[in-house]
């Protein structure tokens, strides 16, 4: 439902296809490293050691759900040729929402990651939300953010 462009998270292969061909075509397909059955565990250790010491960042583009786009660089959410653009706390919601489409985010889980201890209260959250509920009908969306009583949010699509 939610996908990512340019996510940069390191593929090891592991399997008991042992030809060259076989290697290249894991490799090329996108493959770090790809190793053959059967392997000994240190060097599988290392190999997963080796992988995770890459430093920079992950580099998130954009970020979809339903017919809604978020622009990371550019705060914009659009739904087909409508674009509005977003807040700072609106665009951090809704980064959040979009993040976490599997599961319901509670009002506290958005206070203590949008807001970071600040003397934001349950009032913020619900004005925030309600601040995207009207630019998502703006651009005409089928998506919407639901409330789930005593539990918090999610979004879902709405045909």
């Amino acid at each position: 439902m939610c996908s990512s462009d340019l996510i940069s998270t390191p593929v090891l292969m592991l399997t008991a296809r042992t030809s060259t061909e076989d290697k290249v075509s894991g490799l090329d397909a996108g493959a770090d490293d790809y190793m053959t059955k059967p392997f000994e565990a240190a060097e599988l250790l290392a190999r997963l050691r080796a992988l995770t010491r890459r430093t920079g960042d992950i580099s998130v583009e954009e970020s979809t759900f339903g017919d809604l786009t978020l622009d990371m660089a550019t705060h914009d959410l659009s739904c087909g040729a409508h674009t509005v653009h977003l807040s700072g706390k609106e665009f951090e919601v809704m980064r959040l929402l979009m993040s976490s489409t599997a599961r319901v985010v509670s009002k506290r889980d958005l206070l203590d990651r949008v807001w970071n201890d600040t003397e934001a209260s349950e009032n913020s959250v619900e004005a925030y939300v309600s601040f995207l509920r009207k630019k998502m009908k703006h651009i005409e969306s089928k998506v919407q953010i639901t409330t789930l009583r005593m539990l918090g949010y999610r979004l879902e699509v709405i045909e």
